[in-house]
């Protein structure tokens, strides 16, 4: 028989430790925050002690029965499971995805449930500070990395020239990497439209490009990025 304090010592550890990630979640406006990992959390070390409650009270079957306990089943359902909660988290927004830290995060907060509904506490709190740590101090570090990005320049032009030379001439002159382009011709109207996808560190030499392609492309009717 399972001693109800222990258990109860356990759930709570659980809220604590999934309510300090779910508080950051929270203060940081992210879809999934204090409430979601704390239920999470808990319920996931719920499911545990369930689990080995279960394996506790089928012990009296002999080796020889049929019978044949893993308290390692409901864990294992519980990490592949887990799964629908992070991918209702994760947003495209234009050409950026948003919330894969957050399904990260209520990931790593099932493990740790489950490392404290099989008494695992100590490994579960390392976890838990490994964790808050990357989700604070990280960021900080990674707005100072400079890192590649990536854009989209859409081009319309009222023309059936290419430009096409024109374009990656002054990308280049202004350290944009052209990465690949598609275009589509409209013969009625006249018309070309662009794709470029590019790469580039800074915004402003992404501005300064698009200044110099509406000064030497004629024909813009329509310049932008996503």
């Amino acid at each position: 028989m399972f001693d109800i304090c222990t258990v109860f010592g356990k759930l709570f550890i659980a809220a604590i430790l999934g309510g300090f990630i779910g508080w950051e979640r929270e203060k940081r406006g992210r879809p999934a925050g204090l409430r979601t990992h704390l239920l999470l959390c808990v319920g996931v070390a719920l499911m545990m002690l369930v689990s080995e409650h279960i394996f506790v009270n089928y012990q009296v079957y002999k080796s020889d029965s049929v019978l044949r306990i893993d308290p390692a089943r409901i864990a294992a359902q519980v990490v592949t499971g887990v799964g629908f909660l992070g991918a209702g988290t994760i947003m495209r927004f234009r050409a950026s995805v948003r919330g894969l830290t957050t399904a990260a995060s209520l990931w790593i907060v099932s493990g740790i449930g489950l490392a404290v509904g099989s008494g695992f506490i100590l490994p579960a709190v390392f976890a838990t500070i490994i964790v808050i740590t990357t989700l604070i101090l990280l960021p900080k570090a990674e707005g100072e990395m400079k890192r590649d990005k990536y854009m989209t320049i859409k081009m319309l032009i009222a023309s059936q020239e290419h430009f096409l030379d024109n374009i990656k001439s002054i990308l280049e002159k202004n350290s944009v990497k052209l990465q690949n382009y598609r275009f589509e011709k409209d013969i009625q109207k006249n018309e070309i439209v662009y794709d470029i996808n590019v790469k580039y560190e800074d915004e402003k030499m992404l501005v300064l490009a698009s200044d110099d392609m509406t000064k030497e492309i004629k024909g813009i009717k329509r310049l932008g990025w996503e």
